[in-house]
Parts: structure tokens; C-alpha cells; sequence
């Protein structure tokens, strides 16, 4: 039995570590357009194996054999998105680049003026940068120096400005630009109301850790995108509870509110909102 153990351990640990990776990939492209190009191939790759196999088909065996290099080629090609996303996220740290005071100073701020523009039902479109650069997305807009408040926000997203199309990107507790675009999700949802404004906020969730922070003008409602999942229709105590529990550290407790869970969580989530960026 001991020998067998020995023998055979090499094979148990190469399976644990093939699921793993198999497992994290299918969390990588799940929900994704190149998630049914991936299932497909696959599909046929299985299907044509297992005939060649059955029928002894030595010239569909010698196709498949051939053909290896030139799909794992093709692979690369129809998932640079996916790489390259979960590649800036590899190579990132999830540090918040300013002071704990200046921190908690802002988020209050900024809790405030996206509470504000919920009651008056001002459509918004905030990007919070952290540590994976939105220099490509702020040079869509128009690039801002500015100290982050809420009469700022509300003159930025206030209908017919020039500036309340697009999002706003906020880089170390300033706004960086406005008017800037983003990438739209290409994800498929079962709930095709959802707005372009939430789909480009979960984009750029999917394409960096930014936290994207969305105000619905038809509802008012409040979304915030994180990591690529989807926190909807949250209450000014959910939202000032989770904008917490994203930059403040656990052993830095919320003063507004403490000892709270977030217990809404849908990254696919039905939605109701018809919002555009340009609406």
C-alpha cells in the first residue's frame, strides 16, 4: 500500500494542481462571450477525438494533431481581453495610494455626493482608480485637476453640462477627468434592460480594480461595480457600508457603520434600470 502511495503521489498532486488551474479559468471566462467560443471548440475538439478514436480515422487524428499549435494560437488571439485583464490584475497591489485620514475624509465626501445625486435623480458615472492605472480611459475626456466635492459632482453630472456624459475619474481622492468613456461589459446577461451607463461601469470593473460607482437617473438607485461583480439597488447604508469595506482596512473600523455585512451580492443580477451614458 505504501509503495502504491509512493508510486502514485506524483499523479495525485499533477490532478489537484490541473483542476485548480482548470477551475480558475472557467472563473476567468465565465459569463463571457469567449466562455461559448471555449465550450465550442471544446465541444468539437471531444467530438472529433472521440470518433477518430472509435473508427480509427488516421487522417482526422493526424488534423487535430496539426492543428494544436495553431489553436493554442487562436486562443490567445479570441482571449486577449480576459488575459490581459487578469494579467494587470496579477501584476497589481490593492493599495489605496493616500492617507487613512485623507481616506476616510474622502469616502465621506464622496458618500455624500452620490447620496445627493440619488435623492435629485442626477444620472452618474464615477471610476475610483487604485492600483491599475486609468490613463487610457482619462484620455478619452477631459483631464481635471480638481479636489473632489459635492457641488463639483453635481455641476459635472447636472443634465445638459457639457461634462455629464461619460464617467469621472478619481485618483487619489481628486478628480482626474470627466466625459471619459469606458469599455462596455461584453458579458451576457439574462436582463437585457440593463443600461449602457451600468454596462460600462461593470466593463471597466471587469478590465481593472477600479471601484465604479453608478447613479441611476430614471430610479436613483445606486450600484457599485467591483472586481467584475455587480452590487445593485443598494440603500445609503449599504453603499456607505461597502464603499468601507473595499478601502478601509478591517483592523480600521467605519465610524458611520460599523459591525455591518453587505448581504447583496449579484454579479449577474436582474436589472431594471434603462440608463444610457448619454442619457
Amino acid at each position: 500500500m505504501w509503495e502504491f502511495v509512493q508510486k502514485h503521489a506524483g499523479d495525485g498532486v499533477e490532478i489537484i494542481i490541473l483542476a485548480i488551474c482548470i477551475y480558475q479559468i472557467y472563473r476567468a471566462f465565465r459569463a463571457t462571450r469567449g466562455a461559448q467560443i471555449l465550450v465550442g471548440l471544446g465541444a468539437i475538439l471531444v467530438v472529433l477525438t472521440l470518433i477518430a478514436g472509435i473508427f480509427h480515422f488516421e487522417v482526422i487524428n493526424w488534423l487535430i494533431t496539426r492543428a494544436a499549435a495553431l489553436l493554442a494560437f487562436a486562443l490567445l488571439v479570441i482571449f486577449q481581453p480576459e488575459l490581459r485583464n487578469a494579467l494587470a490584475k496579477l501584476g497589481s497591489s490593492r493599495l489605496f495610494s493616500f492617507s487613512s485620514t485623507r481616506r476616510v475624509a474622502f469616502l465621506e465626501r464622496f458618500t455624500d455626493a452620490v447620496i445627493a445625486l440619488s435623492k435629485k435623480r442626477i444620472g452618474a458615472l464615477f471610476a475610483i482608480q487604485r492600483s491599475i492605472s486609468l490613463k487610457t480611459h482619462l484620455e478619452s475626456g477631459v483631464v481635471l485637476d480638481a479636489q473632489f466635492s459635492p457641488e463639483l459632482a453635481t455641476s459635472v453630472f447636472f443634465p445638459k453640462t457639457p461634462l455629464h456624459d461619460g464617467g469621472m475619474i478619481i485618483a487619489d481622492d481628486r478628480v482626474a477627468g470627466a466625459g471619459c468613456v469606458f469599455p462596455v461589459s461584453q458579458r451576457e446577461l439574462t436582463d437585457r434592460s440593463l443600461g449602457l451607463r451600468h454596462r460600462a461601469g461593470l466593463g471597466l470593473a471587469e478590465e481593472s480594480d477600479a471601484v465604479v460607482v453608478i447613479v441611476s437617473e430614471e430610479t436613483g438607485s445606486i450600484s457599485i461595480c467591483v472586481d467584475g461583480a455587480f452590487h445593485r439597488n443598494l440603500s445609503e447604508k449599504l453603499f456607505r457600508e461597502k464603499l468601507s469595506q473595499i478601502f478601509l482596512p478591517s483592523d480600521e473600523p467605519d465610524e458611520t457603520e460599523p459591525d455591518q455585512k453587505l448581504d447583496r451580492e449579484d454579479p449577474v443580477a436582474p436589472a431594471r434600470d434603462r440608463n444610457l451614458v448619454s442619457d
